[in-house]
């Protein structure tokens, strides 16, 4: 039933594969290569460490930077420590990391150089109570501290392993528990998808960003298979082109966007993609165009995978054999349940609706978090005897498809990324020229959806688009900021004065679909 026994914690994975194949490279970053045993003696140290300096006990200890191998010897070293690791949004806009940290109030933070004007520029930095460390030779120092000798502290499967911050409709940030059980029980998922094999000949491109489930979740199979794992900073179409020729990586995971951009790059004609078996992608499902493309130019499998931060992995794949070119809406589909996972439309009342009819998507699966940190009133309206409600209105065929059509909550999906208007609205809402607003995704050939605001000013006074759009580049992150502001007299509204947004979808997706994953 488990494909590794032994492994009950994340910690456990790298003691696990340092036992068994102690020379073999478990991490790659430019020039440095790094065995699994020099990453269990590592992470034991960042575990000792932390212990030493902070004590037992719950600690939630922040990461703000780009993918690392500091990033890796924190995620499991944390682990081992029975601590909290919490990877942050480099890309967040002062104001919006500010209102994290503020709740959050880690115990330590470690940034990157690059990141240190974001951090050391907000109030939480200044506390007694938390700690700033540097990458660097202050990192380096601080985790030298640490003695070599593995602690094997008990950890519970319920214990909070990550959190992982995720904003909702109301713009108010929500940390999101995920535990070593669910971990463990996600792994166990996998372990009975014939279309999700990995061994230990694996190699894994991580191109995506820290912060997000999807890039994490997919790391962390990945050594839990003993696969090795290629770290590329961030992602940059001519970079990932030049590692796939140098590292010959069997498995990527990107976004649609990112599939566009690395087909559309120059040196895609010379990159050599047979060493690609599966390229797997999330965030919207993806245009027969692009996959017929990506199919001839690529000549690897292609899975999409579905799911939330909450539901701690993947809840729904399209997989390779379900691409089907003859016929488009099928592309559209979000899959098939994982193993051990049930998924259901139900109407507002939660009865079950049945096939074609549009309702919310409902999932339980294993891997279920645990609930939103500090906050019960939120996790109960949104998980119950088990059941998420994932706030996605969507429907399932007469073959077992799964499509997701619409959004129940108020977001755009852009690039892969979430993007929710009540954010964008309350930014646009503190300049003193805005009256009212109303922002939506319109098509974008590139992101799939882009973001517009609507606008009405107040009376007598007076704010051009570029300038409500230079207001919102100070408060939110750059790829929230309106690309489009219209300015109207006025907005579409119901008899009870709500904005319906709705007409205001239908104009600019006039003739398209609009594609939300």
């Amino acid at each position: 039933m488990w494909a590794y026994p032994e492994i009950e914690s994340l910690g456990d994975i790298v003691r696990y594969h340092a036992r068994r194949r102690p020379d073999a490279i478990a991490l790659r970053h430019g020039d440095v290569a790094v065995s699994w045993r020099e990453f269990d003696r590592r992470t034991n140290q960042v575990a000792n460490a932390l212990i030493d300096t902070l004590g037992p006990g719950e600690r939630r200890i922040a990461y703000l930077g780009h993918n690392s191998i500091a990033y890796f010897e924190l995620l499991f070293g944390v682990a081992k420590a029975g601590m909290t690791f919490v990877p942050l949004n480099w890309r967040l806009a002062p104001p919006e990391l500010e209102s994290i940290a503020s709740l959050l109030e880690p115990q330590v933070m470690i940034y990157e150089p690059v990141t240190a004007a974001l951090w050391l520029g907000s109030e939480t930095s200044k506390l007694p109570t938390v700690r700033s460390i540097s990458l660097g030779d202050e990192y380096q120092a601080f985790v030298e501290s640490g003695d070599l000798i593995d602690r094997e502290l008990a950890i519970c499967g319920c214990d909070t392993a990550i959190q992982l911050y995720t904003s909702g409709t109301t713009g108010i940030p929500k940390g999101v528990e995920l535990s070593h059980g669910g971990f463990s029980l996600m792994r166990m998922s996998e372990h009975f998808e014939a279309a999700l094999k990995w061994t230990e000949d694996d190699v894994y491109l991580f191109t995506m960003p820290n912060f997000h489930l999807a890039g994490l979740s997919l790391v962390v199979q990945g050594l839990y298979n003993g696969s090795r794992i290629e770290i590329l900073s961030l992602f940059e179409p001519g970079v990932v082109l030049r590692a796939i020729n140098e590292h010959a990586p069997s498995i990527m995971l990107v976004v649609p966007a990112m599939i566009q951009m690395l087909l559309d790059h120059p040196d895609c004609a010379t990159t050599k993609f047979s060493s690609l078996r599966l390229c797997m992608y999330a965030g919207s499902p993806i245009g027969l165009n692009l996959i017929k493309r990506a199919l001839v130019e690529m000549r690897c499998d292609f899975m999409q995978f579905y799911g939330a931060t909450e539901t701690g992995g993947a809840l729904t794949l399209l997989r390779p054999h379900e691409h089907d070119l003859d016929n488009e809406n099928k592309l559209r589909a979000c899959g098939r349940p994982m193993p051990l996972t049930e998924v259901k439309i139900v109407d507002p009342e939660g009865k079950e609706l049945g096939v074609g009819q549009i309702g919310e998507l409902v999932a339980r699966t294993p891997a279920l978090f645990k609930g939103y940190w500090r906050n019960p009133t939120l996790t109960a309206e949104v998980k119950s005897r088990g059941w998420y409600r994932t706030g996605d209105a969507g429907y399932c065929d007469e073959e077992g498809l799964y499509y997701v059509v619409d959004r129940v909550k108020d977001m755009i999906v852009s690039g892969g990324e979430n993007i929710y208007c009540a954010e964008i609205e309350q930014a646009l809402h503190r300049h003193p020229a805005v009256k009212q607003s109303a922002v939506i995704g319109i098509p974008d050939p590139k992101w799939g959806e882009t973001v517009k605001a609507f606008v009405i000013l107040r009376d007598g006074a007076e704010a051009s688009p570029e300038e409500l759009i230079q207001h919102c580049r100070e408060l939110i992150a750059g790829y929230k900021i309106p690309r489009v502001v219209e300015l109207t007299a006025a907005l579409p509204v119901s008899p009870t004065g709500k904005v319906l947004k709705r007409q205001l979808r239908e104009q600019a997706w006039s003739g398209r679909d609009r594609k939300i994953g």
